[in-house]
């Protein structure tokens, strides 16, 4: 694989040109460009209160999910004429200020939702081969298969809630496997073809062997897997989620399972993923998340492959400045 980590936090580009200061962790392609025009501040790792600080001298940013970017800092930011999410999701941005101030808002979910894609399949497929659980047993040199009998994606039915980039992606890798695919999405219509069916929210959860959630998270989503929506899901399905943690209340999620009322889980992202902050209830979650045979926990990684880290680089500075 390539080397992603080129380059140090520090100052790059033209010291004279205005300031565009990146905030998290990005594909050097983007640092390149963006020198050739801004004095670029690669800042992955600074904190609100120093960027709130460096507000009023910054013309760009570049930035993810780790900073919340609201009307306080924008206030601030009197220069500030564009803002680069890489990924999908923009809401840690105060859209609505940003737009009465004038400034460019852009996302560039087409740049990771392969990526998001292929992890939500690789989860399922572990999920129901029990892949992630037998080889922790085998490592053990347990070596149990009857206890560990798959069962076939062939031929079930899928629920993807949000057919945008990553559910439409989704969709597209699980055509081979001769599935039929519902999909819910409140805001479009007219997206269906030879395997893929909208359909409502009751109708996902009456019919689906499999839920996706593919959402942004707004006041709508939050918890919008909560104790009610595993309750009216009718076929025992695997739950999956690679879009936002506050989407599933996890204690719903765990009394579901421990009810029979869901097979299992694949996640990719949680309510909280600093561990470090963790309270002592969210330790519990974790440890318990991650000692059932058919739930898998992943690090927020599925729109984060090494193609998508380029990808989103080259998607974000295309918006902006093409």
């Amino acid at each position: 694989m390539e080397n992603t980590e080129l380059y140090e936090a520090g100052y790059y580009g033209k010291e004279d040109a205005p300031v565009a200061v990146i905030t998290a962790k990005c594909h050097p392609w983007l640092i390149d460009k963006l020198a050739g025009h801004f004095r670029v501040a690669y800042m992955p790792t600074i904190p609100y209160d120093g960027l709130l600080q460096m507000a009023p001298q910054i013309s760009g940013l570049i930035v993810t999910t780790r900073l919340r970017i609201d009307a306080a800092l924008l206030d601030q930011a009197n220069q500030l004429k564009w803002i680069g999410r890489l990924g999908s999701g923009l809401e840690l941005i105060d859209l609505a200020y940003a737009e009465k101030r004038g400034i460019k808002v852009v996302s560039s979910p087409e740049g990771n939702c392969n990526a998001v894609g292929e992890h939500a399949l690789g989860m399922l497929l572990a999920v129901l081969n029990r892949i992630a659980w037998s080889y922790t047993q085998v490592r053990n040199h347990q070596w149990m298969r009857d206890e560990n009998r798959g069962t076939e994606l062939y031929g079930k039915t899928v629920g993807i809630i949000g057919f945008g980039h990553t559910g439409s992606a989704f969709a597209r890798y699980l055509e081979p496997f001769g599935v039929t695919v519902l999909a819910y999405d409140k805001f479009k219509s007219g997206f269906a073809n030879h395997f893929v069916r909208e359909a409502s929210l009751e109708q996902v959860q009456r019919y689906a062997n499999v839920i996706s959630f593919h959402v942004p998270l707004t006041e709508e989503t939050r918890y919008m897997a909560n104790d009610a929506f595993f309750s009216d899901c009718r076929q025992k399905p695997v739950i999956l989620n690679t879009s936002r943690g506050k989407v599933i209340d996890l204690t719903a999620l765990k009394n579901a399972y421990e009810e029979g009322l869901i097979a299992g889980a694949g996640l990719d992202v949680l309510e909280n993923e600093k561990p470090e902050t963790f309270t002592n209830g969210e330790k519990q979650m974790l440890d318990w998340l991650t000692h059932q045979p058919n739930i898998i926990v992943t690090p927020h990684i599925a729109g984060y492959s090494h193609e998508a880290f380029l990808k989103m680089a080259q998607v974000t500075y295309q918006k902006l400045f093409a």
